[in-house]
Parts: C-alpha cells; structure tokens; sequence
C-alpha cells in the first residue's frame, strides 16, 4: 500500500487547460501521465516496484530524501525510457535483482540515493546510455554500480560508499564515463572492467578504502584514467590481466600494500605523469610474454616493503622513459630469458639494494640514465644475462657495476664515480665488453676483475681510484688503449693480445696480474661453468720454494711454515697410529693492499693439497657483493654457493670486514657471517677458509658473532713493504721482462719508493709493479722516434723513465 499521494502535472498545457491529478501509487501516477509530464512525489514510502517506461520526470515535492521506494523484493525502480528521476531514496532488498534497473533508455537521474543489499545498487544494461550526477549507492550486498551489454552513460560526481562486491563493474562491452566519481569500501574491486568491447573512461576520480584490488582490467578489455587517484586497498592497486589495455595520466597510486600496479598475460599499459608511491611490494610488476608497461615522466618512490620497485619477469617488457624511481630497496629487477626493459633518461636514486639487475637471461638497454646513491648501480648476474648501458652515470654507490656467472652486458661511454668498493667488479666467469668507460674516485679498484674473467676493454680509463686502477687475475681481460691517471696508485692494465684468439688464449707466463710476481700458473678450467681452475700437483717443497721465492715477508713465511709443519707431523702421527693435535686450519690475513695476502692463500691451498689435507687446492675469491643478497634468505643461498664452489679448496674472502659494517642496522651481511660459522664447523675438513683485510677493520669483524673468531687458528700479518723490498720487486720484474736498470737507477728507485706517499691507500707491491710499468711505458716513449735503436738501449730503463710522485 502507498503512503502518500503523487500529483502529476502537465507544463505544456495552458494555464486553464491544465490537467492536474492526484493518485495513491506511483504506478497509477506513471499509468495517468504523458511524455513530459511531472510526477511530484509526495513524502513518505512507496512499497511498489515502480517502472518508468514514458518520458517523465520524477521528483520529490518537498526535496532530496523525502520520497523512499522500498519494495519488499524485486527491482525497486526500473527506467526504461528516457525520464528524469531527481532526488529519491531507492531501497531494495532482494539478493537476486538490481535495486535500481535502467534499461535501453538514456535517461537523467540526478540526487538519487540507493540504500540497499541487493545483487547491483545500479544497473545498466541493453544499450542503455543514462546521465548521472551526484548518484550516491550503499550496497553492502553486492556491486555498487554494474554497465554492462554494450551500454554506456555518463557518471558525474557519483559516489560509492559501501560494496559487497566491486564499486563499479563494467562488462559485455559497455562503455560508461566517470568523471569525478568516488569509489571506496568496496570488499571487491574498486573498478572492475573486463571482456572484450568493454572500455571505461575515468577522469577526476577516486579509489580508495578497497578490501581488494583498486581497479582491475581484463579480459580484452580497456580502460583510460586521467588525474585519478587509487589508494589504501588491500590488494594491488592496479591489476591488469588476459590482454587488458589500461592507459593512465596524472594518476597517484599510493599506499598500497602489495604490488602499486600488476601486470600478466599480454595486458598493455601506458603510463604518463603517474606517481606511484608508498607500496608494500612491487611499484610495477609486468609477467609473461607479450606483457607491456610503458611508463613516461613517472614518478615510482618510497617503498614500504623490501621489493624492486619495478619488476620484470616471465618474456614481459617495460619501458621506462624520463622517469624517476627513489627511496626503494631496489629500483628495476629483469629475470627471464626473453624479458626486456628499455629505460631512457631516467634517475634511479637513493637505493638501498641494487638500481639496476638483470638475471636469468633477460636482457636491458639502459640510455642516458643517471644512477646516484645505491649499493650496487647495475648487477648482470648469471649466464645470458646482459644488454647495454649507453652514456650512464653511477654515482656514490658501494659497487658500480658487477658482473658474475657469465653474464655478458656491454658498457659504452659511461661514468662511475666515488664508489665505496670497486667501480667495475667482475667475477665468476662474468664477461662484459666495456669501451669508453670512466671509473673515477673508486675507494677500491677501479676495474676489478677476478678468477681470470675474459672481458673486453677498449678505451677505459680510471681516475683517483685508491687502491689501483686496474687489477686482473691471470689469464684476464683483453684490453686495448687503456689509460690511468696515476701509475703509482691506478696504472694503465697490462695488455692482452686483442682480436679473436686473444679471448681463448693463455696470458704469457711473464705477464703479472696479481698483487706479485711468481704465482703459480694455472691451468684450464675444469668441468665448464664450475669456475674452478686445476694445477698440476707439486710436491710441498716445491711450493714452498715458490712461497719463499716471494720478497720480503719474512714473518709471514715463518707463519706459515710453522703451521704447515704442525700440519705435516699430525698427518705422520695419524699415520703411525698417535693422537694428532686438533688443528684449525682457517686463517685470518691482516694488512695492508698489495702486501701479497691472495698470491700466499693461493700457495698455502696448494700446500695443502700436496700434503693430502685439501682434495684439489684451488682457490675461490669472493667479496661482499658474492656473498650478500638483496632480500630475506638470499644470503645464505649465495654463501653456501660460494662455499661449495671452494670446496675441496680455499675460499678466500677479501676485505671480509665488509660484511659486518659498524652501522649495520638491517644489513645482510651478519647472516652471511652466521652461514660461514655454521658451514665451517659442519665441514672442516672440506673447506679452508681465509678472511683478508685491513688490521683494525678485521679485529672488528672477528668480534662480529662469537664463534668467528673461534674458527680461526691464527692471525697472520702482512707488513708494509720496505723501500728496499720495493726495489727487489722491480728488479725481478725487470729481470722476467728482459730489461736492465742503468747504473743510477736502482738507487733512484730506492729514494722513490722512500719518498712516495704510503697512506691507507698505497699499493705495496702493486704500487712497485705498477712504477715499473709506468718506467717501461717512459722507456717506450723516448725510443718510438730513435730510428735504429741498439740492443742496450732497447733494454735500458734510466731514472728519468721514473713517473712522477703521486
């Protein structure tokens, strides 16, 4: 039964012509009026399920609220014609129908209310193409607003504030238009757009307060959204899905506590102006193959989680162009054979892990690009791993740019500047082709490159670098027109033969790539990827030759020796049936760069070996950046690789204080010490393991966690080396290359190495390797123009060939 009267009342008719009626139901009202007609409503609540199927316009007599159409069950209020509803409260209450149905019509419905909990508060269907403004649906039951069948509409300042299920769901190729819409405690989606024709336009709008995700696209469907806003859900903020299209500009995703936006399965994105900000996982995640983000003067920053802000998998690609990511533990992670990122005049900054890794064969092109305050600028991890960097800048980073397991990049004309550690690190059958690449202020090395990793310089230059600008371990990289700034603290590389067979080639047994002359020469790898380099097996007083072959050191031989002797007299007792002295070979090297600590852990696995103790000898170097990874659990896999590829060897672990630093905080590096501890106690007899560094430095490290310091038998200290130990090293030098020191020479080399600076970063016998070489480059530049130079002169190295002091 009605409560409350309509009066339906006919404008176009002439004052005294006018038809006025009064009627107990809004159907009578509906049934008496024409096209055009005013339907006034009085207060009060309409139990009836009214449907407007004429031209009208609905209203209510004493204003917005007054008039509820509450039926018992069924579609409340059904619009099939081109009416105008203003005002009314709509209630409804069947879990099975919409609250409020317009169908095939485009009407206007303007002030309208929808309280409910219905399947749909408001539904669009059959092509309808209604005009909206300030709807407002509370729907706790179900969708707040359903498009759907190729209808449409416009939606202005329109509000959900209640969902059981999406805010707004559009489908069966509908179109609607949302302007300045608000969309928000939805248990839902905010915005959910899907199948194939359906496309929605948003612009001005807001999402937020989403017990899932804020706007979801899928299923071949589209979606543009201009100056909106998605935050505060549960789920991803934006969730693209099976050949979802999506393009946003000026939008602010924010505060979201899983990925900002999700992208899989062939969907297209285009972001422009975009801020993305405070998420908990990834700020933009793409997967599998034929997935593509395109993102243009975006903004991705201050993550709330420990995740790459920007993450490529699975064959996906994204584009980052002019756009800034900072203040997130890792800034592009690219894993996957057939993944690509192209990224061009973007900013990676203030990064806590890694800007810039590449992993599992995919693949980047980084172009113009600025890297500035990050641990590691750019990491290309593992086989098939590459791509190129074009004119980038690393800036203020802990390592420039690594390269390991047989990745591949190619650098072209960038800079790295003041890096913590090495500029470029290269390890573990890491390649890389770099040509015109700057390395300048390093704290480390500027171009470190280990266990003989075949990479290709052309044009390199090193600058300031504290500990030298270039160091390889033999057989090393090809270089060709390689310059330093200072052949006493970075000197030019020793050259390797270029062309084709210069990368298979041994070096020459005369070349030195290490810290001294005299270290053994190895062999060809074994099994192929193991990184591992076998030796011919030598008696112990062969090697021990070698050990003493070394200049100076003389503590450091009697150390070693004595512990070798301990070694070999337990190994006798054993054999004889005694009791053998529990020995802990593990050793600990303190000193300074250069003093010959890695060339001594070399001769001391291979001791080791021909004493029987170790099964091969071989020796592994690792540093922080092998052993330390970016998440939770990371760590401990590295350190166990690492321990596993020394096993039957030694694993060496230069500047090891590096990976407990004062201030910590959150740091990885504690587990990978834990990890050490634990894999040392449980195999002792596999591993010997050597931790190398800075005297002071190392003490701190020892006292780190309180069973390091109990796996270590002893400290052996490598001293400075003296002025006159200096002179030994580039007279044997001299010796081995087949030139000869003038008379006066030697004594010149001798106030030299008294006068030249020895702070912390002086390079000891590298710094005497390096003059020498610097005397040779001298030697060659005065005989270039002699026409027919003599035997003698060729040979010669007079004290004017000395270089400058530093």
């Amino acid at each position: 039964m009605a409560h409350g009267v309509v009066q339906v009342t006919n404008p176009n008719s002439s004052r005294w012509r006018r038809r006025t009626g009064e009627y107990e139901s809004l159907a009578a009202a509906v049934e008496a009026a024409g096209d055009g007609d005013i339907l006034s409503v009085s207060p009060g609540t309409y139990r009836e399920n009214l449907v407007l199927d004429r031209a009208v316009t609905l209203r209510c007599a004493d204003g917005a609220g007054t008039v509820r159409i509450a039926p018992a069950s069924g579609v409340a209020l059904t619009v099939r014609a081109a009416a105008t509803v203003q005002d009314l409260l709509v209630e409804g209450q069947d879990i099975s129908a919409a609250a409020l149905l317009v169908e095939a019509c485009a009407p206007e419905l303007t002030g309208v209310r929808i309280n409910t909990r219905s399947a749909v508060g408001l539904e669009v269907r059959d092509g309808a193409r209604p005009t909206v403004r300030g709807l407002v649906v509370d729907n706790p039951g179900g969708l707040g607003i359903s498009v759907l069948d190729a209808a449409g509409g416009l939606f202005e300042e329109c509000e959900v504030v209640a969902a059981g299920q999406s805010g707004i769901a559009v489908r069966g190729a509908a179109t609607p238009r949302l302007e300045r819409c608000r969309v928000h405690h939805a248990a839902g989606s905010g915005l959910s757009v899907t199948g194939e024709g359906s496309v929605l336009e948003a612009v001005s709008c807001e999402v937020y307060e989403i017990r899932g995700t804020g706007a979801q696209v899928s299923a071949r469907a589209s979606a543009h959204f201009t100056d909106c806003q998605v935050h505060r859900t549960t789920g991803d903020g934006v969730s693209l899905d099976t050949d979802g299209v999506l393009a946003m500009s000026d939008c602010d995703i924010h505060d979201i506590p899983e990925n900002a936006v999700d992208l899989r399965a062939r969907s297209v994105l285009t972001l422009t102006r975009c801020q993305i900000r405070r998420f908990g996982r990834n700020g933009l995640s793409v997967w599998d193959p034929g997935t593509r983000a395109d993102a243009n003067q975006c903004e991705i920053h201050d993550s709330t989680g420990d995740y790459p802000a920007v993450w490529v998998s699975d064959g996906a690609v994204a584009i980052l162009d002019a756009c800034r990511v900072h203040d997130v533990p890792d800034a592009l992670f690219v894993l996957d054979r057939g993944s690509r990122a192209d990224v061009v005049d973007t900013d990676f900054t203030q990064i806590r892990n890694t800007a810039v890794s590449v992993s599992d064969g995919a693949n980047v092109q980084l172009d113009d690009c600025r890297i500035r305050e990050a641990a590691t600028g750019a990491w290309f991890r593992d086989h098939g791993s590459g791509g190129t960097l074009a004119q980038v800048t690393v800036d203020d980073t802990a390592t420039g740019v690594i390269v390991t397991k047989g990745a591949d990049p190619a650098l072209e004309r960038c800079t790295v500047t003041n890096a913590a550690e090495s500029g470029i690190y290269v390890s573990a059958e890491g390649r890389g082709t770099f040509t015109a690449v700057r390395v300048t202020g390093s704290r480390g090395y500027g171009f470190h490159i280990i266990d003989g990793c075949r990479s290709t310089l052309t044009r390199c230059r090193t600058e300031r670098c504290a500990r030298g600008g270039y160091e390889f371990a033999e057989p090393g990289p090809v270089t060709e027109d390689c310059t330093s700034d200072r052949a006493a603290t970075a000197a030019d590389p020793v050259p390797v033969p270029s062309g084709p067979a210069a990368a298979v080639q041994q070096a020459p047994a005369t070349q030195s790539y290490g810290l001294l002359g005299g270290v053994p020469e190895q062999r060809p790898a074994t099994p192929e990827g193991s990184g591992i380099v076998e030796r011919a097996a030598r008696d112990s007083d062969e090697v021990l030759g070698d050990l003493d072959a070394l200049v100076g050191l003389d503590s450091v031989k009697r150390e070693v020796r004595t512990l070798i002797d301990l070694i070999a007299v337990g190994r006798r007792r054993q054999e004889a049936g005694l009791k053998a002295p529990s020995l802990r070979r593990h050793l600990v090297f303190t000193g300074s760069p250069g003093t010959g600590k890695t060339t001594v852990a070399r001769l001391y696995g291979e001791i080791l070996a021909s004493l029987g103790v170790l099964e091969r000898g071989h020796l592994i170097e690792v540093a922080r950046v092998d052993l330390v990874g970016e998440h939770i659990g990371s760590t401990a896999i590295r350190t166990q690789e690492a321990f596993e590829r020394a096993r039957g060897g030694v694993l060496f672990i230069d500047e090891a204080y590096a990976l407990a630093p004062e201030d910590s905080g959150r740091d990885f590096g504690r587990e990978a010490i834990d990890t050490l501890v634990k894999l040392m106690e449980d195999h002792r007899d596999a591993v010997v393991v050597i931790v190398a560094g800075y005297t002071a430095e190392m003490e701190r490290f020892l006292a780190s966690n309180p069973g390091v310091a109990s796996r270590f038998s002893r400290t052996i200290t490598f001293g400075d080396y003296t002025a006159e130990e200096l002179l030994r090293i580039v007279e044997s030098q001299v010796v081995d290359q087949e030139y000869r020191l003038a008379d006066d020479a030697g004594e010149a080399l001798l106030k030299y190495f008294t006068a030249i600076p020895k702070g912390p970063g002086f390079g000891n016998g590298r710094a005497a390797r390096q003059t020498f070489e610097a005397m040779v480059e001298r030697h060659a530049g005065r005989l270039a123009h002699v026409t027919e130079p003599t035997h003698e002169e060729l040979q010669l190295l007079y004290p004017e060939d000395l270089p400058e002091l530093p």
